[in-house]
């Protein structure tokens, strides 16, 4: 007798598994900014919740976040309003990860400002984020950082992609003194794009960064990124996105593709990244693997290798079957 195929209602069935991360993007075709897009990308971002775990106390997510182009109307406002700070025609804005124990903050923005300046640059002023950690969950607050945006001008008549270089080789010299610091973490630093993420739920995210509540804060294209945690343990720095990617997946040469990066490093010679080798190591080895490909990703576009270059090199097509 011939049966009609059962329905799986409800029940689990091998083709419906959604236990990875999930990802988007949302852009006006025109470079239009706008409030509103922020907003869609957000009311997005809270309909992936299912995609990412939540911890045991209900409200510690495995980390979400947004990756904006900067807005630079918001930021030109702020440092103004509360800072008294009249911004370059070319600056940065940087979301900087600081220690809770005041002395260890103070120190982490003196080592920052100083080799922002050994660049040439400006630090036009430091701001507290305004943040609402009451919606955090407990497991979220046990490793909670402090937060602050830095202000970077630029002087007259430099290119913008030499002032991100500038901005990068500050940081990563910066990064290597702090290493010891568990909390210092530079999200983003950059003239074009900005993070806000976080141990947090996809709904709480601009409960958590006030700053994305306000219709200043307009934007033509947004990341957003819902983390499901695999390889590492959440961490308030391994939200995503990153500095240049939103991944999906593990990458299972991990360990290969880090000791190459390692290998390779005395190679990575290039006139636009000087003094690039005192940044080692260029990938980071304790971090997720997402994270490490960010980093290599970071470099070759630095060196002025072509985006699409570079990701298909960093993920070649497969070989097999």
């Amino acid at each position: 007798m011939h049966m009609p195929p059962v329905a799986h209602s409800g029940l689990y069935h091998p083709d419906d598994v959604r236990d990875n991360c999930g990802f988007g993007l949302i852009a006006h075709m025109q470079g239009q900014t706008s409030h509103e897009l922020v907003q869609t990308a957000i009311h997005s971002l809270s309909c992936m919740t299912h995609r990412g775990a939540i911890a045991a106390d209900g409200k510690t997510g495995d980390g979400c976040g947004l990756l904006l182009a900067l807005p630079q109307v918001f930021f030109r406002a702020v440092a103004e309003e509360e800072l008294n700070v009249t911004l370059a025609s070319l600056f940065a804005v940087g979301l900087i990860f600081l220690n809770k124990d005041p002395v260890l903050a103070t120190h982490a923005k003196a080592v920052l400002t100083a080799e922002i300046e050994k660049e040439g640059l400006t630090v036009a002023g430091w701001r507290v984020v305004p943040t609402d950690t009451q919606i955090l969950g407990e497991i979220a607050l046990r490793t909670l950082p402090d937060f602050a945006h830095i202000f970077v001008n630029a002087p007259e008549g430099l290119a913008k992609a030499d002032f991100n270089r500038q901005l990068f080789l500050a940081r990563r010299r910066a990064e290597k003194q702090l290493a010891s610091d568990p909390l210092f973490y530079a999200t983003t630093l950059s003239s074009q794009v900005i993070s806000y993420k976080g141990l947090v739920m996809p709904a709480d995210l601009p409960r958590f960064y006030k700053d994305l509540q306000d219709p200043r804060l307009a934007s033509h294209i947004v990341v957003f990124h819902q983390r499901f945690s695999t390889n590492t343990l959440p961490k308030w720095p391994l939200a995503q996105p990153f500095r240049y990617v939103a991944h999906n997946g593990e990458i299972n040469t991990i360990m290969g593709n880090r000791n190459w990066s390692v290998a390779r490093t005395p190679k990575f010679e290039n006139p636009l990244l000087p003094g690039l080798l005192d940044c080692a190591p260029l990938v980071n080895r304790t971090g997720s693997d997402s994270s490490s490909l960010d980093n290599m990703l970071e470099i070759l576009v630095g060196g002025s290798m072509d985006l699409f270059r570079a990701l298909r090199m960093l993920v070649p097509p497969a070989w097999q079957n």
